[in-house]
């Protein structure tokens, strides 16, 4: 039975994803717009980011949604199809929970946010634009 349940949520995978990744483009907000300087910045600050992700995630398509909003150049890797992603998502935070942003600050320590909603009100709180 097991196996049986698994084909079922892996076929309505492949045909819900592509819908998926379209209101993803779709239903995204214009991103901020920062002064140069400002904005160089950022993407200096943005190094010290990654993100372990699966592609149609519901959880990691918000975070996309909202790092493009921010204007953010976060390095994204797929912890679903790259098992040394994987292996690295697991060793760094102790499980394969997506979506995990890995912080790492400037004496080389580092901080693993495993929550949607934790990652994306760390990102509002570092690069959100005052009004």
């Amino acid at each position: 039975m097991k196996p049986l349940i698994r084909l079922f949520f892996r076929t309505l995978r492949i045909v819900l994803g592509p819908f998926m990744l379209l209101f993803e483009v779709i239903s995204r907000q214009k991103p901020v717009v920062r002064p140069p300087a400002q904005q160089a910045q950022v993407d200096q600050d943005c190094r010290s980011l990654v993100l372990y992700h699966f592609k149609t995630c519901p959880f990691c398509i918000k975070v996309r949604k909202e790092m493009h909003h921010l204007a953010l150049t976060v390095e994204k890797r797929d912890a679903q199809h790259d098992a040394k992603n994987k292996a690295d998502l697991i060793a760094g935070s102790g499980r394969d929970q997506v979506p995990c942003l890995k912080v790492t600050d400037a004496s080389g320590q580092v901080q693993w946010i495993k929550d949607s909603g934790a990652i994306i009100s760390y990102l509002n709180q570092r690069f959100a634009v005052p009004a």
